[in-house]
């Protein structure tokens, strides 16, 4: 952390905070499962649905998921009860259609579990939430995975802790961009690095470059990720750190900034994953053991913002920097209004 009165007072290292259980009674608690992993085994096209069954908004100010061992990542969002059609509790993916994309365009994004992590606590600030129109439903895509000669048994929950809409002071709406063009390089460091310009579309749709803040962060890599670094951009092309994790697989890879990150002045976001591939073969996009490079955060912008490179093609210009391999790639800019 640098020191009072620089602008970096507002980087937060992801990883470092240990947050509360959360206690406020006005929460919701959800079982789901149960789920049972063969031993050496990897699930990763089912879907859980929880319908909230509520009739007047629902402002959530933390989620709170425990899983367990064999968990490896799941992403939360929320829909209206129409969207993806079918009863609560498990189901395949494919079968209803899902996709993360599509729940933005209907809904939102919730919560993301860091990799493997078993308990985890997503918590915002006092008067600041997530709003939850009525008859919404959560959905996730759940990636079980268990590395052991031991099958295990998992029943999750999920609790919701909300606050009455008199106490609501901010509105936050998720930010999420991913990096689908990896290759990691055999027995080498890298980094692969995506500049998202958000100064046109945001200018489009509310008349200036962008001037929200943003709360909270949280990074998805697998078990050869050292680290992800997201930073601001000014149009002179120097950059301020937002977040960043020095934290690996099984460690939380979340938390609050504090104080929230102002993008006034700054107009695009630019993210690294680095990467350290002991092996023989180059590591590319995907599940088991191959790598992701994604950021999620949250901001109190009137939109959703997401995108990035979202092919999974080589990526582009290779520099070496000292015994390491730098790469880059463009990025595909996306904004939906989370107004509702």
């Amino acid at each position: 952390m640098s020191r009072p009165g620089s602008p970096l007072l507002a980087v937060f290292v992801l990883g470092t905070l240990g947050l509360p259980a959360c206690s406020d009674d006005r929460a919701g608690s959800y079982d789901f499962g149960p789920y049972q992993i063969a031993a050496n085994d990897e699930i990763e096209s089912e879907c859980v649905q929880i319908s909230l069954h509520n009739t007047e908004p629902i402002y959530v100010n933390a989620v709170e998921l425990t899983t367990g061992p064999g968990f490896h990542h799941s992403n939360w969002t929320y829909v209206p009860e129409h969207v993806f059609a079918g009863p609560d509790g498990k189901f395949d993916c494919y079968e209803r259609g899902y996709s993360e994309a599509i729940s933005a365009v209907f809904g939102g994004v919730l919560f993301a579990q860091s990799t493997q992590t078993p308990h985890e606590v997503q918590a915002f600030p006092p008067g600041t939430a997530v709003k939850l129109p009525p008859k919404t439903k959560l959905i996730a895509q759940v990636h079980l995975l268990n590395p052991t000669d031991t099958a295990l048994q998992l029943r999750p929950n999920i609790t919701l802790t909300t606050i009455p809409e008199a106490e609501v002071t901010k509105m936050l709406a998720g930010i999420s961009f991913q990096d689908q063009a990896l290759a990691l390089p055999p027995t080498r460091q890298s980094r692969f690095t995506v500049e998202c310009d958000l100064a046109e579309r945001h200018r489009e749709l509310l008349g200036s470059d962008p001037n929200f803040h943003i709360y909270y962060g949280l990074a998805h890599y697998h078990t050869l990720g050292t680290g992800l670094l997201l930073e601001a951009v000014r149009p002179d092309g120097t950059a301020t750190p937002i977040y960043n994790t020095r934290t690996l697989v099984g460690d939380t890879l979340g938390g609050p900034i504090d104080p929230p990150f102002d993008m006034t002045g700054y107009t695009r976001l630019r993210f690294s994953c680095d990467f350290y591939n002991p092996r023989a073969d180059v590591v590319k996009w995907g599940v088991g053991d191959q790598e992701m490079c994604v950021f999620l955060a949250f901001s109190d912008s009137p939109y959703a913002w997401g995108g990035g490179m979202n092919e999974q093609i080589d990526p582009s210009n290779e520099t070496p920097v000292g015994n390491a391999l730098y790469y880059s790639s463009p990025c595909e800019v996306f904004a939906t209004d989370a107004r509702r």
